[in-house]
């Protein structure tokens, strides 16, 4: 079959890619973002790279293309092979599933596109392995191992652990450490760290390491976390964290005190109400599961049943992939939620995030209300509602903390002989 060339010039800084790679991202995206120009040159030379930017900038895909461009290589040269070549952690559950879903469609997209140029192409596969990937799932990766692999610290670990499923990671080239900020200050990126220097062992050779987050301080100390100690310090790609926000602090009319009162819960219901049924989709985050279930609740008796869902760490795996799904299509118009709704780049259409209560961290505030205009040029809206004098004080110095662009300061865990 003929090849016919493509013919769309790459933009500036794209060069490197393959003619289909090229013309699918031009026709996709357009122009690369200013962590994907910066970031590409250093993950091109195989130097361990540490990416930081604000949420919604392009630096997952940052990541993930020149590892793309490398597999469409081999698979039109006819060398890709069953392995795994690209390795992807995140320390959540939710974003791991998304990720793939958000891989599974340029890949396809790229197929597509060779297709029409008169390539022949073999499919590049994902895979994910989490607590949740069924048992049949998990035989069917050991039989025939995917090209990238989706996974979180803890199942990396379980997989190191077994002689099957450690020869899918023998062949490990690239690592991409995803939120990393999210768990580089306790005993779980301890437990990390050990095992991305095992599958080091494992493999034989230095694997590429690269990090991603939006939110991290001392950006130096998370960079020489990510590269391991003995090893060249990693390249570092920092943009800057400065993206308007629209940010509020909502106050209830009845007066503050140490604790919340029914009267004063009802006005915050009905604000948020108000709020909801202002916008096409909100995410509002509370601190317990207790207070997710309750506010859910109320919020479904004043905009309907339908309108409004919960999701909580003690929902069932079913219950929270549909709650999710249901957010992202659109389906449902508020989702009150805990911190075990992380939703990775498929965020959908969020145009608000409230935060119920102080959060507590500086870097938690902008991941959740990042959540909101989780798009190119958007600009994020959140609204901080504080229930007692204590909370208002703390939303007050968040709220000034963020426009100073100060982040927390994270303290990595040094000799964790328990881990």
């Amino acid at each position: 079959m003929s090849q016919t060339a493509c013919t769309v010039s790459p933009p500036t800084g794209l060069a490197w890619a393959h003619p289909l790679v090229q013309e699918w991202f031009v026709n996709k995206f357009g122009t690369p973002t200013e962590p994907q120009e910066q970031g590409w040159p250093h993950i091109l030379s195989d130097k361990t790279t540490l990416i930081c930017a604000p949420t919604g900038s392009g630096k997952t895909l940052a990541a993930f293309l020149a590892c793309i461009d490398r597999l469409v290589r081999k698979a039109l040269a006819g060398e890709l092979e069953d392995k795994t070549e690209v390795l992807y952690v995140s320390p959540l559950k939710a974003l791991g599933n998304d990720i793939q879903k958000n891989l599974d469609s340029p890949l396809g997209e790229i197929l597509q596109l060779a297709q029409q140029r008169g390539y022949m192409m073999p499919l590049i596969r994902t895979a994910v392995r989490t607590g949740d990937t069924l048992m049949r799932d998990r035989l069917a990766m050991q039989k025939r191992p995917p090209h990238i692999l989706v996974t979180t610290p803890e199942s990396l670990y379980i997989l190191l652990t077994a002689a099957k499923s450690r020869e899918i990671l023998r062949t490990v080239k690239t690592v991409i450490v995803d939120e990393i900020h999210a768990i580089a200050d306790d005993k779980r990126g301890s437990h990390l760290s050990l095992s991305l220097e095992r599958l080091d062992a494992l493999t034989g050779n230095r694997s590429t390491r690269i990090g991603l987050s939006a939110t991290q301080k001392p950006i130096e100390l998370i960079a020489h976390f990510l590269a391991g100690n003995g090893r060249p310090e990693p390249a570092i790609v920092q943009i800057s964290q400065r993206r308007h926000l629209d940010l509020a602090i909502e106050v209830p009319a009845s007066e503050l005190g140490p604790v919340a009162s029914n009267e004063m819960w009802e006005e915050i219901y009905k604000r948020i109400a108000d709020l909801v049924l202002a916008n096409r989709s909100t995410l509002i985050f509370v601190n317990t599961r207790r207070l997710a279930e309750r506010l859910g609740h109320h919020l479904a008796a004043i905009l309907g049943q339908d309108a409004v869902a919960s999701h909580h760490g003690s929902l069932s795996r079913a219950r929270r992939l549909s709650v999710e799904g249901k957010l992202k299509s659109g389906e449902i118009r508020a989702l009150v939620a805990t911190a075990s709704l992380e939703l990775g780049i498929d965020i959908g259409t969020i145009d608000l995030v409230c935060q119920i209560g102080s959060p507590r961290s500086i870097a938690v505030a902008l991941q959740r209300i990042g959540r909101a205009g989780h798009w190119r040029g958007a600009v994020p809206k959140g609204r901080l509602f504080a229930t007692t004098r204590d909370e208002l004080i703390e939303c007050a110095a968040l709220v000034r903390a963020i426009n100073r662009l100060e982040l927390d300061r994270i303290m990595i865990p040094e000799c964790s002989l328990d881990i």
